[in-house]
């Protein structure tokens, strides 16, 4: 019995070890940029209480995030920049923004803007990054 083409062909190396999903790896690298806002706010005012106090800054946009990644066009193309990227950065920064608003937590205007700005360019800039790298990668395989 010969050996079909595809089984003496060189294949591309692989990388070693378990992959993780494209979901997965994108839900853990938004809750850890929300988290990051979080106690990097925190510090830059001299807060108190590093561990709790950016958990209590960050649990209002974390809900926002979790909402956003409820919806179908957030799960199945986890890793777009439209629209899981806009509506991730969307429902964390507008759902957490009412939420803090409910709760009596600040929502001064600079507060507003630092934080759409920081989460849209971390949200959704991440997955720009890595789908750019993604077609580097893929140009690169080709030649």
């Amino acid at each position: 019995m010969r050996p079909s083409p595809s089984s003496t062909a060189p294949s591309a190396p692989r990388a070693a070890g378990p992959r993780v999903s494209p979901g997965i790896a994108a839900g853990v690298a938004d809750t850890a940029i929300v988290l990051a806002f979080a106690a990097t706010g925190r510090a830059s005012h001299g807060e108190a209480d590093p561990v709790l106090g950016a958990l209590s800054t960050a649990w209002p946009f974390a809900v926002g995030l979790a909402l956003a990644w409820a919806l179908p066009l957030v799960h199945r193309r986890p890793l777009s920049v439209w629209p899981a990227g806009v509506l991730a950065w969307l429902g964390a920064y507008v759902v957490g923004m009412l939420l803090r608003a409910a709760t009596g937590q600040g929502t001064a205007v600079p507060f507003l803007i630092v934080a759409a700005s920081v989460l849209g360019v971390a949200l959704v800039g991440w997955r720009a990054v890595a789908l750019g790298v993604r077609a580097a990668l893929r140009r690169r395989a080709e030649h």
